[in-house]
């Protein structure tokens, strides 16, 4: 919702916001559906925690139970910390009361937004945020809690004891014994965000590396005009072979490890490729984008991509 109602990630979301729009102008019934998650959803600032009901690894429906299991004390309490930044219509004063459907309606608008608009790109999403989990996962056996809290660089910096978050607003939250739960988002804009109220399970809900949604692979013709002959040479190595270090991709492409490191910083500017420290060295692991970039361009088993012209080929 709050990528909806922005201009935020024009590449990345903007194909998915436009075809939405329109779809929510020709359709009366979901629009008027979607009305009450707007009225309760900001495009930036403080949103009720319960709208985020804890992540369980299970369905959306056992989320959406969640919701509507939503204590009446809780519901006031977090509709009244919202009032404070924006008018809250009236009917929300009914969310919980007994006998009253008014939650029951928001959870179907809940899903009703997922089943329209969300749902013909979940498997995109899905394999998106799985590519990130299967990048912390590596990173955590192989260097434990503080390779992974390393790795969530820039977003983040472990400064033992502290995990110093790149948060749009100054706060602390002591866990107090309590494990963090990382939660990988592909929504998520820019910073990582947690729930408001420190009382409750902590989460760190962090923005993955992203391929924009509906949008097509670059062609084979335009790979190498589009990135220039050593940055792709860089980007395939990185691919086929994602943990290398710097040394490692320029003894493969042949290139000087100067021209390596640049390209290699130029690539993870541009999201394609992501880098984190494994003790003394630092390695480097294509993003989805990067992997989605390269997903049309075949390359045999010498490692040749295939280039416009025969000459334009090179080799890893």
């Amino acid at each position: 919702m709050c990528r909806l109602q922005t201009r935020q990630g024009p590449l990345e979301f903007g194909h998915w916001r436009q075809s939405v729009r329109e779809r929510i102008q020709q359709d009366a019934p979901l629009n008027r559906a979607l009305q009450p998650l707007k009225s309760l959803i900001p495009s930036f600032g403080y949103i009720p925690d319960f709208l985020t009901p804890p992540v369980t690894g299970a369905d959306l429906s056992a989320g959406l139970e969640l919701v509507r299991a939503t204590p009446r004390r809780r519901l006031a309490s977090e509709l009244t910390q919202l009032a404070g930044s924006r008018p809250v219509p009236s009917w929300a004063a009914s969310l919980g009361r007994p006998g009253c459907g008014a939650l029951s309606s928001l959870a179907q608008a809940l899903g009703v937004y997922f089943g329209a608009l969300l749902a013909p790109s979940w498997s995109h999403v899905r394999t998106v945020v799985g590519n990130d989990v299967g990048i912390r996962t590596q990173a955590l056996l192989d260097g434990g809690t503080q390779a992974l809290l390393n790795g969530l660089r820039p977003l983040a910096r472990w400064n033992s004891p502290v995990l110093e978050v790149d948060y749009p607003v100054e706060r602390d939250l002591h866990l107090g014994g309590r494990g963090l739960t990382l939660v990988p988002s592909y929504f998520c804009w820019r910073r990582p965000t947690a729930l408001a109220d420190p009382g409750l399970p902590p989460v760190l809900v962090y923005p993955v590396a992203k391929n924009p949604l509906d949008l097509p692979c670059t062609t084979e013709d335009g790979l190498v005009r589009l990135l220039g002959r050593s940055r792709a040479a860089v980007l395939v190595e990185v691919v086929r072979r994602s943990g290398r270090t710097t040394s490692e991709v320029a003894a493969a492409v042949g290139l000087a490890l100067p021209s390596v490191s640049y390209q290699i910083g130029v690539l993870r500017d541009g999201g394609l490729v992501a880098s984190h420290r494994d003790g003394k060295y630092v390695l480097h692991t294509a993003t989805p984008l990067g992997r989605q970039l390269l997903a049309v361009a075949p390359w045999d088993e010498a490692g040749v991509v295939s280039t416009p012209g025969g000459p334009g080929s090179f080799r890893r």
